[in-house]
């Protein structure tokens, strides 16, 4: 079997059988060490998914690349050829959010941040050479309803319904009026929370209400659906926010210091790129300070130089964000054209 592994960079490196190419390092022989796929180099690879035998990577940029066995049309290129390089595959114009596969089946699936899911390869033992767009909202559907035999591609648990973790617990305390002892008041409405567990989470929050007996706070400095996200976080520790409102939740989390929930924001921010925002998204980068997001931002505007330079964004910004943005692009070769 084969194994593969993604560093922090966005590296992806393999090893062990590649009978059908699956480490998709252009050749059919084993590798007995971990060894990097040269073919992926200046793509920042964020997950992994392997079937039997092919793998699927998804970038950071929405797009997913597959190698590997394809007898069954599980590569989704169109064809049943295998592949022992990594070929991209395109699901419409939407950016895919998930990826699936499943050991013990030869299909696989993605999810798109527009909320469609697709599937392609081994269906009910017929082959689905692309990807086919499905009646589901979720990709474990498509292997219970399609793969045989019926599976998940992740682990379930079966716990009975009156039991819960402590995690579980505090998701749904969050904004609950009847056990909160603090209140958020902004824009007019109300947020309830728990000073306990804000102090546990927040240094922000340690310090502020230690000393104090509010059972309401006033908050101006933030909008109402950032500062409900803010808060959700530090009782679910995830967010689910538009890109757009994302930013103003990395603002907080730049205020708060609050490190893991600014990488949060960076990563939705970056799977809700598109042209017309994109340049919106690379002035709130540079504003924050998320050098990892502004490289984000400035490599997808030249990646998409025609469009973005004639989006209103792009005529309405910042003189020195502009001046920089050009002697940058210049010196990578962007106006060599």
């Amino acid at each position: 079997m084969c194994s593969v592994a993604v560093v922090d960079n966005g590296e992806v490196y393999v090893w062990g059988y590649n009978g059908n190419g699956q480490l998709g390092l252009g050749s059919s022989g084993n590798q007995s060490t971990p060894c990097r796929i040269a073919a992926l180099q200046g793509i920042c690879v964020q997950r992994v998914a392997c079937g039997y035998a092919h793998t699927l990577v998804l970038t950071d940029e929405g797009q997913v690349y597959v190698w590997g066995a394809n007898s069954y049309g599980q590569l989704g290129t169109g064809n049943k050829s295998n592949q022992s390089y990594p070929t991209p595959v395109a699901v419409e114009k939407d950016r895919i959010i998930e990826i699936a596969a499943c050991h013990s089946t030869h299909t696989s699936a993605a999810k798109t941040q527009g909320g469609h899911v697709y599937m392609w390869g081994q269906c009910r033992g017929q082959s689905v050479i692309l990807p086919h767009l499905t009646s589901f909202s979720c990709t474990d559907d498509v292997f219970a309803c399609f793969a045989t035999p019926a599976v998940s591609w992740r682990l379930l648990s079966v716990e009975p319904d009156d039991h819960l973790t402590v995690a579980e617990s505090l998701k749904r305390e969050f904004d609950n009026p009847n056990t909160a002892d603090l209140k958020f008041l902004v824009d007019g409405k109300y947020i309830y929370a728990h000073k306990v567990l804000l102090k546990i989470r927040c240094e922000h929050f340690r310090s502020s209400l230690e000393d104090s007996e509010d059972d309401i706070v006033e908050m101006s400095e933030f909008s109402y659906p950032v500062y409900r996200a803010f808060l959700e976080y530090l009782y679910t520790d995830s967010i689910s926010l538009p890109p757009e409102e994302a930013v103003g939740l990395l603002d907080l989390a730049t205020f708060y210091r609050e490190n893991r929930l600014k990488k949060l924001c960076q990563q939705t921010i970056k799977q809700g790129i598109c042209e017309e925002n994109a340049i919106a998204l690379l002035s709130a980068a540079v504003k924050y300070d998320a050098q990892d997001l502004e490289e984000f931002c400035f490599r997808f505007c030249i990646n998409h130089l025609t469009v973005v330079t004639q989006t209103s964004g792009f005529a309405e910004m910042d003189h020195d964000l502009l001046k920089n943005f050009i002697s940058k692009a210049s010196r990578v070769g962007a106006f060599k054209n």
